[in-house]
């Protein structure tokens, strides 16, 4: 099976989907905008309308959709608009791009429920939209984390996010 989400960097968000036991891969990439085989540059315009987005290939017997949709909404904030932490613009959205009637309907009722339950003190702003092409990031955005440690974004903003993320699955 395939699940998209755009919640942030994509830098963030691949390390954190490949952790879980179940995912086959994740790629970081594009998705939602108008123009083809957009380049990491033409998207942090915002020009194009994608948003940087992580697509995971992933075995639904060891890994269920609604595990996922827990994960995506515990690691990003999804009440910001167009934003995460100080990462600013339509690229950085928080988006379910779904891949069937069935995901569509486990995204919104799941947003339902953190809504009913006040899980967040302000509004859930995330985008529920049918998954549209995906392009897939450059070879250098992959694994970048991973790649890249000692880059003062993976050290302030994507390392704590991480063992935030570790500790809770302990």
């Amino acid at each position: 099976m395939i699940a998209t989400y755009g919640g942030g960097c994509f830098w963030c968000t691949e390390v954190i989907f490949k952790q879980l036991q179940g995912v086959k891969s994740v790629l970081p990439g594009y998705m939602g905008g108008q123009r083809e085989n957009p380049t990491y540059e033409q998207v942090c315009t915002g020009a194009t309308g994608h948003a940087e987005v992580v697509q995971i290939d992933y075995d639904e017997t060891v890994l269920p959709y609604r595990k996922l949709l827990e994960v995506f909404f515990k690691t990003h904030d999804p009440t910001t608009l167009n934003r995460q932490g100080n990462d600013v613009g339509t690229q950085y959205r928080s988006v379910i791009f779904y891949h069937d009637e069935q995901q569509r309907i486990e995204a919104e009722e799941f947003i339902r429920q953190l809504t009913t339950h006040e899980v967040y003190d302000d509004p859930i702003v995330t985008a529920i939209a049918p998954a549209q092409p995906f392009y897939v990031a450059e070879n250098y955005h992959h694994d970048y984390f991973n790649n890249n440690p000692q880059n003062p974004y993976c050290a302030a903003v994507i390392a704590p996010k991480l063992q935030k993320f570790l500790k809770g699955l302990q």
